[in-house]
């Protein structure tokens, strides 16, 4: 059964920084592409950065210079390192799993993100 399970979401400071992790049990991780989304009250869940199977990366321009994407594929293993957080980065952080040559999706649960003084 595939699986993402994240891990690293808590309460953090203005301007401090958090890494979150994304433990993927998915057979052929590497063909993966891997990206983290966010969801704040109401609002729509939305892309923050991608990391494709041949690691290129995309971020949304609200995160762009502060958050940074990576994977291990060995490991499988896909991290968001955060930093200058702000208030409104407040969200479920979610990881996803698309597969580069098929229409395989996966979601994981969701790990919480509060930015708050």
């Amino acid at each position: 059964q595939v699986q993402l399970v994240e891990s690293g979401g808590g309460l953090v400071h203005p301007g401090g920084s958090l890494r979150l992790s994304c433990a993927a049990s998915i057979n052929f991780f590497s063909i993966y592409n891997m990206g983290w989304y966010r969801q704040a009250p109401g609002k729509q869940r939305e892309l923050v950065a991608l990391i494709t199977s041949d690691s290129s990366t995309n971020y949304a321009a609200a995160v762009k210079d502060r958050f940074t994407i990576s994977r291990e594929n060995a490991k499988k293993l896909v991290y968001l390192q955060m930093n200058s957080l702000k208030p409104e980065d407040t969200a479920v952080y979610y990881c996803n799993a698309k597969s580069a040559v098929s229409d395989l999706v996966y979601w994981g649960q969701g790990t919480q993100v509060t930015v708050s003084s």
